[in-house]
C-alpha cells in the first residue's frame, strides 16, 4: 500500500518542513510514504476559484482506485488508537491512501465529492502547513501503535 498526503502549498517559513521530513522519513520504515504538494491558486487568492483550482491540481493527481480521505473540519475527531484502527482498516482495503489537506481557503467542492471519507485533525483551524506536521506525526503515532511499539504513551 501506497500512504499520500496530498497538500496545497509549501512551508516557505521553513518552521514545519524539517519536522515533516523527519516524520516523513519514519513513515517510510512502514508503509511506501510520500508528500506531494501543489501550488497555491495565488491568482484567485481568497475566492472561490481559488478553491476549485486547487481541487482541480490534487483531483489530477490521485489514482482512479486510490481511497482519499479528506482533511476536512466537518469531519469526525478521532483519538490516536481510533486513527490507528481506521489506519489498519485502510491497509486491510489494499488500496492506495491519499489524505488530502487543502490551502487557506480550504477544499473544493469537487474534492470533497471525490472523498471516500472526511477526517478532522481537531475542532481548534489550524495553519495548514502546521496540519500536515500533525497528520505525519499522527500516521506515524497510528503505525506504532499497530506494531505495539513504545512511541505511543
Amino acid at each position: 500500500m501506497r500512504l499520500r498526503i496530498l497538500a496545497v502549498g509549501r512551508d516557505r517559513s521553513g518552521l514545519f518542513q524539517p519536522a515533516v521530513e523527519e516524520y516523513a522519513a519514519r513513515l517510510a520504515r512502514h508503509a511506501r510514504f510520500e508528500i506531494v504538494e501543489v501550488p497555491e491558486a495565488r491568482r484567485h487568492a481568497g475566492t472561490p476559484r481559488a478553491r476549485e483550482e486547487e481541487a482541480e491540481s490534487l483531483l489530477a493527481r490521485l489514482g482512479e482506485r486510490e481511497r482519499v480521505v479528506a482533511l476536512d473540519e466537518r469531519g469526525p475527531e478521532h483519538t490516536s488508537p481510533e486513527l490507528a484502527r481506521r489506519l489498519a482498516a485502510w491497509l486491510a482495503g489494499g488500496r492506495d491512501v491519499a489524505l488530502v489537506i487543502g490551502g487557506s481557503d480550504g477544499l473544493g467542492p469537487a474534492l470533497l465529492e471525490r472523498a471516500d471519507e472526511r477526517l478532522s485533525l481537531s475542532r481548534l483551524t489550524l495553519a495548514h502547513r502546521l496540519a500536515r506536521l500533525v497528520l505525519a506525526e499522527q500516521l506515524y503515532r497510528a503505525f506504532t501503535i499497530l506494531k505495539g511499539e513504545p512511541y505511543h504513551k
